[in-house]
């Protein structure tokens, strides 16, 4: 019993940890958010009053933010464009990685539409509050 409990822990030690896949899709959406985060602080003054202006909302909210980021505006844009197109590379990393795999499976997960949304929303945002401002 003690023998084969040994030979169990020593085989456990032996083997390589599995890879761990979801840590390239990690890092994509964390890219992803902090560009999406910086394309919405640099578009609040502007572009995005607009934007919601002609949808007939309020945007009176977003004063407090367009304060304290509009010294920081071009700062902001190419934070955002730095972390759009690393996330973006990232992923396609990832997914060439995964379609070049044998025997994997090459579904587009839930996390790769995320990034995706993400990176298309923080690009237009990127763009109008670079052409806005």
């Amino acid at each position: 019993m003690l023998r084969e409990r040994l030979s169990k822990m020593t085989d456990e030690i032996r083997d390589p940890p599995p890879v761990r896949e979801t840590a390239k899709e990690t890092g994509a959406l964390l890219l992803a958010v902090g560009g999406l985060a910086a394309a919405f602080g640099a578009a609040s003054c502007c572009a995005i009053p607009v934007l919601l202006g002609g949808l007939g909302l309020g945007s009176a909210w977003l004063t407090g933010i367009a304060i304290v980021t509009a010294p920081h505006r071009i700062a902001l844009v190419a934070a955002a464009v730095i972390s759009l197109v690393g996330a973006g590379a990232v992923l396609a990393r990832y997914r060439r990685a995964l379609a070049c795999a044998p025997e994997r499976a090459c579904g587009k997960s839930a996390v790769t539409s995320l990034v995706i949304g993400f990176v298309s929303l923080g690009a237009v945002l990127t763009i109008a509050g670079y052409f806005f401002a």
